[in-house]
């Protein structure tokens, strides 16, 4: 999709402009400084005296900041989103397509929820392309599938690594949020304008200002299922969403999550115009469980199916989003994330589905253009349409599988 001619440019935001009120910030010059004293192992805190500091121009003593730089202002979510608008055909895509995957979740679709695209998105050319080839399979089985599309920008690291495209798009250590805020959005606008709803995993509390309003599905993932602050922020969310169970397994801390984040709740959050405030939510009845398997091996088989929704109706009862059925993740902990393993996986849960059993909702899949992963590195230097995280599946098996599903669900009907 073509943006208008006046959306900002990540260049447009300079940090030669001066705040709002009228403290001063880094040049351009300063910021080089700064970047080339931490490079080199140095406290720029300590080396560089000549740095203006916030807490000198406001009278706060230094000792407060020892470990924190604030480099780069970033434009509000008001100003990010009334320049990089939806489209009134994109809202309608967003507003339909919640509505259409509450309907998956509380068994009044009888269709298989399907959340498939790549591991994290790297090279939004790349994510548009395998946008356009889903939407033609969307609509060749749209009467068996909905099919909403992974559109991922933020990774949690078990220990340190890449860290997505609003974190650091361009591969390269720079960590250019205020770029990769921007490129996130577009990227969602331009997937919007194929016509593919979309889903994404949050991470980071204040991201979801900038991109939210053009999410169908959202993932809470395995390490933050018990982290106070996703569930406050699943409170307020205005679309499903799924929290994976945690990493050594436990489904109870999901559900936990979904009890937490049915209710209203008060936190510190940034409003509309970057200003810290008091959010207030009024809860989300629409959230539901995520089995991704765990460091202890897969849990898609249909014992731990049972046993989860037995679980989620002993402590929900019978009337939520998650007591109508899981979602299987076919990646990570089930797979033990290799692409050769994910599809058998989907192809078990489709022949399972074919027989008749009841509780799966959806499923997972991480795919892309080519197939496998490949090392991070700047976009010039990699293979097009290949993860830089998690294997994924290629194209051609993708479709391969869709279709499988596909049949599941209509031999699913007949049972």
């Amino acid at each position: 999709m073509q943006q208008d001619s006046h959306a900002p440019q990540p260049s447009d935001l300079t940090n030669d402009q001066p705040e709002p009120n009228g403290a001063q910030t880094y040049t351009r010059e300063q910021m080089r400084q700064v970047r080339r004293a931490i490079a080199k192992g140095q406290n720029p805190l300590i080396s560089l005296q000549d740095v203006p500091r916030w807490e000198d121009q406001v009278g706060v003593d230094r000792i407060i900041n020892r470990r924190v730089l604030e480099l780069d202002p970033l434009p509000s979510p008001a100003q990010v989103l009334s320049d990089l608008p939806l489209t009134s055909e994109m809202q309608d895509i967003v507003a339909y397509s919640r509505d259409e995957v509450r309907a998956c979740l509380y068994g009044q679709d009888d269709r298989l929820l399907v959340i498939v695209g790549p591991c994290s998105v790297h090279d939004p050319k790349a994510a548009l392309d395998y946008a356009h080839r889903l939407r033609k399979l969307r609509d060749e089985l749209e009467n068996d599938l909905l099919i909403v599309m992974r559109v991922y920008f933020e990774k949690p690291r078990t220990t340190i690594g890449w860290k997505g495209l609003i974190n650091d798009p361009d591969i390269d250590g720079s960590h250019n949020i205020q770029k990769g805020l921007l490129l996130a959005r577009r990227t969602l606008l331009d997937v919007l304008g194929a016509g593919v709803a979309t889903a994404t995993e949050f991470l980071e509390p204040t991201s979801p200002q900038y991109i939210s309003d053009a999410v169908s599905w959202g993932a809470i993932g395995a390490r933050n299922t018990e982290s106070q602050v996703h569930r406050q922020l699943a409170s307020g969310m205005s679309m499903p969403i799924g929290f994976k169970n945690a990493t050594d397994g436990s489904v109870k801390a999901a559900i936990n999550s979904c009890i937490a984040a049915e209710d209203q709740h008060t936190f510190f959050g940034i409003d509309h115009r970057g200003r810290a405030c008091a959010v207030e939510t009024l809860g989300n009845p629409d959230c539901h469980v995520v089995l991704r398997g765990s460091s202890h091996g897969p849990n898609y088989d249909a014992a731990s199916v049972q046993q989860a929704l037995a679980d989620i109706h002993d402590m929900m009862g019978n009337e939520s989003a998650a007591s109508h059925g899981l979602i299987i993740d076919c990646s990570h902990g089930n797979s033990g994330k290799d692409d050769v393993r994910q599809a058998q996986v989907v192809r078990e849960i489709a022949q399972r589905l074919a027989e008749g059993e009841q509780g799966i909702t959806g499923v997972m899949m991480e795919s892309f253009i080519v197939g496998g992963n490949q090392a991070p590195a700047p976009l010039s230097e990699l293979t097009y349409g290949q993860s830089i995280t998690d294997k994924c599946l290629s194209w051609p098996v993708t479709e391969q599988l869709l279709h499988t599903l596909a049949d599941a669900v209509r031999a699913r009907r007949w049972n």
